[in-house]
């Protein structure tokens, strides 16, 4: 395997370490402390500028290795073709190592699509995991502070009781006007049908 793909090979293997130490059940507080350690040196621009290099060059191979799969694909297909229409001594041995470099090519393609792929969920199960961290503390402080928000929200609650107090009884009496005209429709109609 040439170099730069034992690079992508370590680069894929540090995205699974990463997504493993992101996916452990920690307590928050070390969950923070791990989040805050990974985060630090992505706020460089210097680092941002090389890892965005990084993953272009790895698209770059994933791109290469998709075209010479294709490829091999092709010559190991004209190869069979050639083979049935008549044995040649020679074309046997051209079928095996057509086979082992398209077995190379599909190696070196999943191992690109692969670190591609890990790349988009790492980023997106860190901003989940961020996220979560940020709720649970809003949470928390909205729990510390609801006791004492309690004493200056309840002149407010006073007077919203009050108004729902006062539509409960605009409620109650245009339910007697509705039954009350209800009941003057009903006799109403009663005595038209009598007629």
């Amino acid at each position: 395997m040439a170099l730069y793909y034992n690079l992508v090979f370590a680069l894929l293997a540090a995205e699974m370490a990463f997504f493993a130490i992101l996916s452990l059940p920690f307590p928050r507080a070390i969950r923070r402390r791990v989040l805050l350690t990974v985060s630090a040196p992505f706020k460089n621009e210097q680092f941002q500028i090389a890892i965005k290099c990084i993953l272009g060059f790895v698209l770059i191979l994933f791109i290469d290795s998709v075209n010479r799969v294709y490829s091999v694909t092709n010559e190991l297909h004209n190869s069979n073709v050639i083979q049935n229409g008549g044995i040649q001594p020679g074309i046997l041995n051209d079928r095996s190592e057509v086979q082992a470099r398209r077995f190379y090519a599909q190696r070196n393609m999943y191992l690109c699509g692969f670190t591609l792929f890990l790349t988009l969920i790492l980023t997106r199960t860190y901003g989940l995991v961020a996220e979560l961290i940020a709720t649970k503390d809003k949470l928390d402080s909205y729990k510390a502070n609801e006791g004492s928000k309690l004493p200056t929200d309840s002149a407010e609650i006073a007077k919203l009781k009050k108004e729902l107090a006062t539509k409960d009884e605009d409620l109650e009496i245009l339910k007697e006007q509705a039954k009350s005209l209800s009941k003057d429709y009903e006799a109403v109609s009663d005595t038209t049908q009598k007629r």
